[in-house]
């Protein structure tokens, strides 16, 4: 049977994450969450002190730098340089740099390197930012996640509280609102929805409808 590539791309907080995991778990395929993996990246950069602003530094601290997806019972944990570092890249100093981390294109170049090997043989989901427009621009399925910003705001708020960190929504939105700005709006693979993405909606959809959405995609082209 044919082993599919599925590329699903959409903006911060729009569902990417949940619901690509619960997609590849139905179809037994391998998960990816390539913005952990700039997360990753941008921890290394703030704990080594280097300005996000200095995209040469960036860019030789990225030459000597290991990051892993490493799979697990219950879905995998992020190694940096050999350290698991699933919870720290998900704290808001993170979130709050790693857009302008991710536009050194030598951060991009490496990072798209290790996708496309991991994703060479496909039964894979990739989600991001890029995968349909650069990583994967002939995957087989791509999906464009897309949901009002006060609804992304309120889900990154949910999941913030669930580690213990309280933050008012409307900050949230704010964020959310100026990083769409830089990511649809950077030089090097800016957020796009590729021509051939289908556009998902999340704004009132469960998990579990639009985990359902993706892989009945997923089953047509198989047929």
């Amino acid at each position: 049977m044919k082993q599919l590539i599925i590329a699903i791309d959409g903006p911060a907080a729009s569902g990417k994450s949940t619901t690509a995991k619960l997609v590849a778990s139905q179809l037994g395929y391998l998960h990816v969450d390539t913005g952990a993996m700039y997360r990753a990246m941008t921890l290394k950069v703030i704990e080594n002190g280097v300005d996000v602003r200095n995209e040469k530094a960036i860019a030789d601290l990225a030459r000597s730098t290991r990051i892993r997806l490493v799979a697990q019972e219950n879905g995998y944990t992020i190694e940096l340089d050999g350290v698991d570092v699933t919870e720290r890249i998900r704290r808001p100093n993170v979130t709050s740099a790693v857009s302008a981390v991710s536009m050194v294109p030598e951060v991009r170049q490496l990072m798209v390197k290790e996708q496309r090997e991991m994703g060479k043989h496909g039964a894979i989901v990739l989600e991001g930012r890029d995968i349909g427009t650069v990583v994967f621009p002939h995957a087989d399925l791509k999906i464009f996640m897309v949901a009002q910003p006060r609804e992304r705001a309120v889900r990154r708020g949910k999941e913030l509280a669930a580690r213990g960190i309280t933050t008012e929504i409307e900050e949230l939105q704010r964020e959310i609102v100026e990083r769409d700005k830089k990511d649809a709006t950077r030089t090097i693979s800016p957020l796009l929805k590729a021509d051939d993405a289908i556009e998902l909606d999340t704004t009132n959809l469960t998990i579990e409808e639009q985990v359902e959405f993706i892989v009945a995609k997923a089953k047509e082209k198989l047929r």
